[in-house]
């Protein structure tokens, strides 16, 4: 009799003894059937499965001539005024059945280029249009990375549609408008302009080495916002009307003065609420314009019940044009267009919700009170921000769409965590949201939990419920482990333990800095959270790690591409020592170099592009009267180094340990050779396979088979193994005291960001054979603490014990994906099953958790019959998207994930 048993035994005594003591697993909860969401929900959602991805030119247009107009005017001025005109320029399109409204363009699935960031990638683009020829991929990464063929993509022209990035289709008729636009920025776009200093740097050739053979992944320009949390208090509190006044009194207050003798920054308080007042003015006229609309939709209505929402829309948008939010309805909706505002801006991804149903719960609670709103009509507004969301997307090249984000936008929707008293943050509104990600299953908003011992458990059974639906939310992360890596990072900018506790995910995985601020609503004061810092991104972008240690191996250069990546280092690498020693140089020289190509682009950015929604919607800017740019917000140490691989490259270290160095099976060269020849096998891009599922091998195979034999078998992360855990503490251990060495574009120290989002796809493609026996092509292991799928053979207690040989608060991020058949999770006892799992690795100090729970016989079904599976969803790093807007490098990873059965 095992212990488990044992122990159940025992209580099930006592329970005889003491009726009060309940051991049965579903004590006190049920498991109804989840109820279909509204039909409203159901019409728009699959209209949405109809569109396709749509680049308008609209935004484009006006931001280009408002700007044209404004030549020589101060620079967030000037942005404010061109990007305000857009916005107030732009088409409002209100569709049947719509509660809420506005998209990113009139289109539904809209998005539009950005082409006084990145110019080269949109001249190229239309350039080729008009020569009726396919574009040239622009960098190594475009090259290698891969788009998903169904969904709303647009991987091939057809008609009078041509596609773009093999994602967007953009009408013929509005090409010559593309090339207008863009053609004004060849010489002044960000990315032209930062590609002149930066190849000022002695060692530039060298940043370029590493982009060409795809070691870092792209650059900083490309999505210079985002990876943030979005902070909705300045509307919520004040409305658009009052805050146009109060930027006319810091006008007529300070115009002219430098503060407290600054004389670098303080004249540039009165030029931030001159731009601030323009931009406010271009919101309150989008948000009109829709009123308008609606109005006259409304007037040539026949349908009495379409014609009144189209007056109640009219009424919503109207006062969210000038005054504070009177209903929930309203709040949602404001909240909504500050959203599309900021990710507007700029491209970007990762523009974070953060803790919305804290935000608004007043707003709710008040409406709830007043018998203005049920439950039921609440869960309706909430499944059709759902879709509001989904339909968010970003244009950029194919590198950035398909190698880096797979197409979503990660606008994360935090739950749960600590309100500012240290009590439990969760709110009714909170169990709405659950409750709406439940019925209406869509990619966006993903969900996020905060886990915390305070946290109710009725709602943690709710969010675990909600993630057995297959859609891969919530995911789960560790509040604690959170609030300690804000306090231990950003101690030296006054961090304080009420700050600590408004923290949440500013992009998919990103820990980002909040503040409480008290919002005053109907009689009461409540102190809501809210971003409070800048983009969680933007140093250096995803590195390969496996690739690094191939390059030691390879003395520096790429044999991919013949590219001599760093001076070879000629040392015989004796031991596992040198091998650290050479990879550690490497990287110690990687990231000197990135940094500086980095800060100098973002650097240009906000100088050039300053950001001037984002910096009104964050309340330290608006205090201090600098704008993001000048380090308004109140956190400012928010640049990383981001990194992808890192358990094929651990296991690809043990492998080397174990064969070559402590057991001496083979030399170096040996293991070189066969790593070169890829153990005998075809490469995964002979075989169109990606993942270690099926294998082709070559007459060379025999030769390298017990070498290949001893790779695989070698020991692997994620099975309580210290030989290869103690490895991983290594490299944690190397990585956190390099990072306080590095300085971004604000004078901070940069910290580790450990997430693969879509990158592992790409960068295992440019990567040889590694020592762990993967083959040449082969998709990196995902996440950074996940095992390579199929090598954890000890159950999922041992995958946690080895994820947590570190204290996962040292960094912003670690990444824990796990694969479950359904079956393992069904019923009521599944749930509590389940919940257990994510109780016992938060509680060894993991920190975020997801789970697909889905079965991988469904998942090649839908890769053979994409267009039969359009509404399958599957978790694939910090997000969840579409299965059939998914690459095949990326699917076919997922599908060999180790699958759970108990």
């Amino acid at each position: 009799m095992d212990k488990q048993t044992k122990i159940f035994e025992i209580l099930e005594a006592r329970n005889r003894q003491d009726k009060s003591l309940d051991v049965s697993v579903d004590a006190g909860y049920t498991e109804e059937e989840i109820p279909a969401p509204s039909p409203r929900f159901e019409k728009l959602i699959n209209i949405y499965y109809q569109m396709k991805n749509t680049i308008d030119m609209e935004i484009p247009y006006w931001y280009n001539r408002v700007w044209w107009e404004n030549e020589g005017d101060v620079p967030e001025i000037r942005r404010a005024k061109a990007y305000g005109a857009a916005l107030a320029h732009t088409t409002p399109t209100i569709w049947p059945g719509e509660l809420l409204v506005m998209n990113k363009t009139k289109n539904w699935r809209g998005a539009f280029p950005f082409p006084w960031v990145d110019a080269s990638f949109f001249n190229a683009q239309a350039e080729a249009l008009l020569a009726e020829a396919e574009a040239p991929a622009l960098s190594e990464a475009d090259r290698m990375s891969v788009v998903g063929a169904g969904g709303g993509n647009v991987t091939e022209s057809f008609g009078n549609v041509v596609s773009i990035a093999q994602k967007f289709g953009l009408r013929k008729e509005e090409v010559p408008i593309l090339v207008k636009i863009s053609k004004y920025w060849d010489n002044c776009s960000i990315e032209v302009v930062t590609q002149k200093y930066s190849e000022a740097i002695p060692d530039y050739y060298k940043y370029k080495a590493y982009r060409d053979t795809v070691l870092v992944m792209f650059d900083s320009w490309a999505i210079p916002q985002g990876r943030e949390i979005i902070n909705y208090y300045m509307p919520l509190e004040y409305g658009f009307d009052r805050i146009i006044e109060m930027c006319d009194e810091k006008i007529a207050e300070i115009l002219g003065l430098a503060e407290n003798g600054d004389g670098l920054l303080g004249m540039s308080r009165g030029y931030y609420y001159m731009a601030m007042k323009e931009l406010t003015k271009g919101l309150s006229a989008w948000a009109d314009n829709y009123g308008k609309r609606a109005e006259s939709l409304a007037e040539c209505e026949p349908d009495p019940q379409q014609k009144k929402e189209y007056e109640d829309i009219a009424v919503v948008m109207h006062n969210i044009a000038h005054k504070q939010p009177s209903t929930f309805r309203e709040a949602l909706q404001l909240t909504f267009l500050c959203h599309l505002a900021v990710i507007n801006e700029d491209p970007q991804s990762g523009q974070s919700i953060g803790r919305l149903g804290q935000v608004l719960q007043p707003f709710y609670e008040k409406d709830l009170e007043d018998g203005t709103i049920t439950e039921e009509e609440a869960i309706e507004l909430l499944e059709l921000y759902r879709v509001k969301i989904t339909s968010i997307e970003c244009f950029a090249s194919s590198g950035v769409t398909g190698g880096v984000l797979s197409g979503n936008t990660f606008n994360n929707l935090s739950l749960g965590g600590l309100a500012r008293d240290g009590l439990t943050a969760v709110t009714p509104l909170e169990y709405l949201i659950v409750e709406a990600g439940t019925r209406a299953r869509t990619t966006q908003p993903t969900l996020s939990v905060l886990y915390d011992e305070k946290t109710p458990e009725e709602f943690l059974m709710k969010a675990a419920r909600c993630c057995k639906g297959g859609q891969g939310y919530p995911a789960w992360m560790n509040n604690q482990c959170g609030m300690n890596y804000m306090l231990r990072h950003y101690h030296d900018e006054g961090m304080t333990v009420e700050d600590a506790r408004a923290w949440c995910l500013g992009g998919c995985l990103e820990s980002s800095p909040g503040c409480f601020l008290p919002l005053h609503y109907n009689g009461k004061t409540t102190w809501i959270p809210g971003g409070a810092a800048p983009t969680a991104g933007t140093g250096i972008h995803f590195t390969g790690l496996p690739k690094l240690l191939e390059l030691v191996l390879t003395n520096g250069v790429d044999k991919r591409t013949g590219i001599k990546v760093f001076e070879p280092h000629n040392r015989e690498l004796k031991t596992m020592d040198d091998v650290w020693d050479v990879w550690m140089d490497y990287m110690t020289e990687l990231c000197d170099i990135s940094l500086k190509v980095n800060n100098i682009q973002m650097d240009i950015w906000r100088k050039n592009n300053p950001p001037v929604v984002a910096s009104l919607l964050k309340p330290d800017c608006f205090t201090k009267g600098q704008t993001l740019s000048n380090m308004g917000c109140r956190y400012n140490a928010t640049i990383n180094f981001e990194s992808c691989g890192t358990v094929t490259f651990i296991n690809a270290m043990a492998s080397l340990k174990k064969n070559v160095f402590d057991e001496k099976r083979y030399t170096l060269d040996e293991m070189m050779d066969a790593l070169e020849h890829n153990f005998g096998f075809k490469t995964a891009f002979e075989t169109g396979v990606f993942s270690p599922d099926r294998r082709e091998a070559t007459d060379e195979a025999v030769k390298y088979e017990k070498i290949f034999t001893d790779c695989v078998n070698a020991p692997k992360f994620g099975n309580a193994d210290p030989y290869v855990d103690d490895l991983m503490v290594h490299y944690e251990d190397l990585m956190t005291a390099l990072m306080p060495t590095l300085k971004s574009y604000y004078g901070k120290p940069l910290y580790m960001c450990q997430i693969s989002v879509s990158t592992h796809g790409p960068q295992g493609a440019i990567t040889l054979a590694s020592a762990d026996g993967r083959l040449a092509g082969v998709t990196y292991a995902d996440g950074s603490v996940s095992p390579a799928a199929n090598t954890d053979k000890n159950g999922i207690y041992a995958v946690f014990t080895s994820a947590t040989c570190y204290d996962h608060s040292r960094n912003q991020n670690a990444q824990m994906n796990v694969k479950i058949h359904p079956s393992a999770v069904a019923g009521i006892n599944g749930t509590r099953k389940l919940l257990d799992v994510i109780r016992a690795y938060m509680r060894k100090g993991g920190f975020h958790v997801q789970f697909n729970i889905t079965s991988s016989k469904t998942l090649r079904e839908a890769q053979k019959k994409p267009d039969d599976y359009r509404d399958l969803m599957v978790r694939v790093a910090g997000f969840t998207q579409y299965w059939c807007e998914i690459g095949k490098p990326i699917q076919d990873e997922v599908i060999y994930r180790t699958e759970y059965e108990m």
